[in-house]
């Protein structure tokens, strides 16, 4: 399988996962969503916020931009519905990257500075897989609290997703 074509998985996973997720959050009353809860984002609503942020700094970083933050706790949206909103607006773009890059960019460098201002160069494969693992770890995060908040979280794994889409191959060419 091309790498491009493995991020193209993972984009299209980070989607359908996000989906699920925020569908769930839907279903919790407003204090339940908020309250502060032993994650390092506090509330659910903190992590979704979190994972937003990270996304758009890590696709600044990509794009060779820099997204202006104040810290990684940084609330970009303070209701659900307008966070839901701009999570599905966001990757849309991230699968509209990955879709279009070429395979030659995924072994490129990239330079950027990391939220304590220090620089770093390396392949841009490197900072996908890092983007990609950073989401679903803190989606586990988020799935753990609505089990805490007495709901029963969505599954979000990725085998779940290969077998409801028919649009990926059963299995990855050689």
């Amino acid at each position: 399988m091309e790498l491009k074509q493995m991020y193209t998985h993972l984009a299209t996973y980070n989607r359908w996962a996000n989906n699920r997720l925020y569908q769930a959050c839907a279903l919790l009353d407003t204090a339940a969503y908020y309250q502060n809860r032993s994650a390092f984002f506090g509330s659910i609503h903190g992590t979704l916020n979190h994972i937003l942020l990270a996304d758009r700094i890590w696709m600044a970083r990509f794009t060779g931009k820099v997204y202006p933050f104040n810290a990684l706790s940084d609330e970009l949206y303070d209701a659900l519905p307008s966070l839901q909103h701009a999570r599905q607006a966001e990757d849309d773009r991230i699968l509209a990257f990955v879709q279009t890059l070429a395979v030659e960019a995924i072994v490129t460098d990239i330079s950027y500075a990391n939220s304590q201002d220090i620089p770093y160069q390396q392949p841009l494969w490197q900072g996908l897989t890092h983007f990609f693992n950073h989401q679903t770890h803190h989606r586990g995060q988020v799935h753990q609290m609505l089990g805490e908040a007495n709901l029963t979280p969505p599954g979000l794994d990725m085998v779940m997703m290969f077998r409801e889409t028919t649009s990926l191959p059963a299995s990855p060419s050689t």
